[in-house]
């Protein structure tokens, strides 16, 4: 690679605190691009705008990906004085269409919650465990990495919320209810004394659950509950959270803070709501809703 995008990638791990998935990402788009068109930073403009025909063969998520990394290296050029023209412009943009996740209905959680909760009604500290794992995913809508990596101190004996550290290293207090609360104290209760481990799932000596065991017992607790595993993961339940909460009425920006995301955009996906119901509220509330019509 060219000093100019080894430059770049050291910044996006300095500055932007990239995570190691991003940045092998990010430096094979840069790599390729440069063995299609050469270094970066000198590139004419008709070069970039030639990349085109080398991801024809992509899928528009591909491509979206690609162009994405370059425009931020062309950004990053410009601010360090290598460029004076940001050939971006060039660049294919597709508009990838972002698929809708994947969202349990009511009666599946009931029924996925009604599952763990019997099989957790004695002193199985694997039952305990997996009840509070689920409590906190649909309860408090937090990523896999974000639920198996949680400190044993993230967890305040006399509040209701979660100390959790997102993308990035960013820190957020996440809201944690009556349920989850009384599945989090049995856990503690039978939690192993592992003196070692700073993690309230820990694993092993001194780690924590993997994400990998997060995703197995998830699913085979769907298939002891009568459901489809290949239609839950943590995800899906951080989803059904979200959307839920929207049903429910939750403001989209309250959403957006608990769910940790940076840009309001992404959480806007959770707007898929039923179109039926979306009528009956704009027939229930809007102003004029009460008012008879003159005709």
């Amino acid at each position: 690679m060219s000093a100019a995008t080894e430059a770049f990638l050291a910044m996006l791990a300095a500055e932007r605190g990239a995570a190691l998935n991003t940045l092998a990402a990010y430096r094979r788009d840069l790599e390729q691009a440069e063995e299609a068109i050469g270094d970066l930073a000198a590139a004419p403009r008709d070069a970039v705008a030639s990349l085109a025909g080398e991801w024809a063969d992509l899928a528009p998520s591909s491509v979206a990906r690609k162009a994405s990394a370059l425009r931020q290296f062309f950004g990053f050029a410009i601010d360090e004085g290598w460029r004076q023209d940001d050939p971006s412009g060039a660049l294919p943009a597709p508009r990838a269409r972002r698929p809708l996740p994947k969202v349990m209905g009511h009666d599946q959680i009931a029924a996925l919650f009604a599952r763990a909760e019997t099989e957790a009604a004695g002193d199985d500290p694997r039952a305990v465990r997996l009840l509070a794992l689920i409590e906190l995913l649909y309860g408090s809508g937090l990523r896999a990495t974000e639920l198996v990596s949680l400190p044993l101190a993230a967890v305040p004996r006399d509040a209701p919320f979660l100390t959790v550290t997102g993308k990035g290293g960013s820190a957020r207090l996440v809201p944690v209810g009556g349920r989850a609360l009384e599945a989090l104290g049995r856990w503690r209760v039978l939690r192993p004394a592992t003196p070692a481990s700073r993690y309230l799932f820990p694993s092993g000596k001194s780690g924590h659950l993997s994400r990998v065991r997060l995703f197995q017992l998830l699913k085979a607790l769907a298939a002891r509950a009568g459901l489809d595993p290949a239609g839950i993961s943590p995800h899906v339940l951080r989803h059904a959270f979200a959307t839920h909460l929207l049903e429910g009425g939750a403001d989209l920006r309250v959403l957006q803070t608990l769910l940790g995301h940076a840009d309001i955009a992404t959480t806007q996906i959770y707007t898929h709501v039923d179109a039926a119901r979306l009528v009956a509220l704009v027939n229930s509330r809007h102003p004029l809703a009460s008012r008879a019509t003159s005709d």
